[in-house]
């Protein structure tokens, strides 16, 4: 009899580099099943942005698999159910999957290698999180002696090639159409500027690569600027696994130039994953307890305000732009994530979760680990961040890093203004469609300092 094995694809969405399904093709023939588990995660389920993605890279993957001779099986429910039901449905006893650490993917994990027998495999990371320990034997909390030690173990192993064909087995069991899955928006229809731009699935990724790869000796020079496109654009296609981050290493390495920045951007990926195999509930709980006597706003103004900042109507033009690209693409570009999340916590005073909760509906590169570490390090909340009293000033750093383009693109209200107007628009030339700041930045900046120091107080006092 051809005992099949089952691949279980979580965030691994490719047939290149993708050690479970090496593995399990080397020895027979294989079953892939995604299960869209709602359940496991709880709150944690994806948010809108992602599931669009999820729809498109899920059809790519099958259309790749089908090339191979094989196709993709989709299932809804529990993990560990859905698992047990297909294996019993075709005779399977192994269940290959790449390792996730995501507290709920740990979870599932469990469950089911107390149901079936599971091989997990590392592919997802540089190196396996957890892995790169200090001379005591324990892992790192702090990003620069982490990457120190990481960099020491690189570069990865060669990227493993897809397998040429893959053995289907005797008998399919069923699986649900993706178009049931209603995974798209449809009223209203908001996923016009996603597709647009972006094109989920391993081929996607890989022209992503292609295109950055000129440009990465450039990498320094060029990020922090959000009127040129010198980011990677790798990050979604990193998120859901469509292409390994030893693949990028690998293709970018030798291109000289500033590319060791960027591959500390890799390093940070990994980073954070190992913060959160410590700290699994980084996503909602502050790192540092001095964050729970902060006097967040609340209330109906703080509401007001936070939806000011959704919406990109704050009246500070580098953050509404950053804002709206966000709503429209499912993407921000990373220097204005660090104005926009710094102009939430500290201008308007609002909790930094509030902030983690949109980007984790709205980013189609929603990732627990760096979304969570890179909120908390906006904060200064996190293990390894700022202090909350670095208060960026957004007027400034939209006129250091020439984000005029960049505005006129997102916030064209203001395209007629000059580039000395439009970083912080005189009221004289506002226009009458464009909100007046929603707080001034010099009493934004007074207020979070005062309730700081009221933090600082009660530490004294307690």
């Amino acid at each position: 009899m051809n005992v099949p094995r089952i691949v279980w694809l979580r965030r691994d969405l490719r047939l290149s580099d993708q050690p479970a399904i090496v593995e399990a093709a080397s020895i027979g023939a294989v079953i892939p099943v995604y299960v869209l588990d709602d359940e496991t995660p709880k709150h944690r389920c994806m948010g809108g942005a992602s599931r669009w993605w999820l729809h498109h890279s899920l059809a790519s993957l099958d259309k790749a698999l089908r090339a191979k001779g094989s196709r993709l099986i989709l299932r809804r429910g529990k993990c560990e159910d859905v698992l047990a039901e297909v294996a019993q449905e075709t005779g399977a006893r192994e269940v290959h999957a790449l390792h996730h650490y995501e507290p709920w993917w740990r979870n599932a994990e469990k469950a089911v290698g107390k149901v079936l027998d599971l091989h997990l495999h590392h592919g997802n990371y540089l190196a396996p999180p957890g892995a790169v320990r200090n001379g005591a034997g324990n892992p790192y909390r702090i990003y620069t002696p982490f990457w120190r030690a990481l960099s020491e173990r690189m570069p990865p192993h060669e990227p493993l090639s897809a397998p040429r064909k893959i053995d289907a087995p005797d008998v399919w069991p069923k699986s649900d159409r993706l178009e049931d899955w209603n995974l798209l928006p449809a009223k209203p229809d908001w996923a016009g500027g996603m597709r647009a731009m972006w094109e989920p699935g391993e081929h996607g990724a890989k022209k992503r690569l292609d295109a950055f790869v000129d440009e990465a000796a450039r990498y320094e020079a060029q990020r922090n600027l959000p009127s040129v496109e010198g980011t990677s654009f790798l990050s979604p296609h990193l998120h859901f696994g469509e292409i390994s981050p030893g693949q990028v290493w690998h293709a970018v390495a030798g291109e000289g130039g500033s590319v060791g920045t960027f591959l500390g951007e890799l390093g940070w990926r990994d980073y954070a994953q190992n913060v959160i195999l410590q700290l699994p509930d980084y996503g909602s709980r502050s790192a540092k307890e001095d964050f729970t006597l902060l006097g967040w706003r609340g209330g109906k103004a703080a509401a007001e305000d936070l939806r000011a900042w959704q919406r990109g109507m704050t009246g500070y033009p580098i953050v509404d732009a950053g804002m709206r690209q966000l709503w429209h693409t499912g993407w921000m570009h990373n220097r204005v994530r660090m104005i926009a999340a710094s102009f939430l916590i500290k201008h308007l005073l609002i909790d930094w979760r509030e902030g983690e909760q949109w980007f984790w509906d709205t980013l189609v590169d929603a990732d627990y680990a760096s979304n969570a570490v890179n909120w908390q390090w906006s904060a200064g909340s996190g293990v390894d961040a700022q202090m909350f009293v670095r208060i960026m000033a957004p007027l400034s750093q939209s006129e250091k890093f020439d984000a005029a383009a960049y505005i006129r693109e997102w916030v064209p209200e203001l395209a007629d203004l000059s580039d000395t107007e439009i970083h912080d628009p005189p009221s004289m030339v506002r226009p009458k469609a464009y909100p007046a700041k929603i707080i001034e930045h010099r009493a934004g900046r007074e207020r979070a300092l005062a309730a700081w120091q009221k933090v600082k107080a009660s530490d004294l006092t307690a």
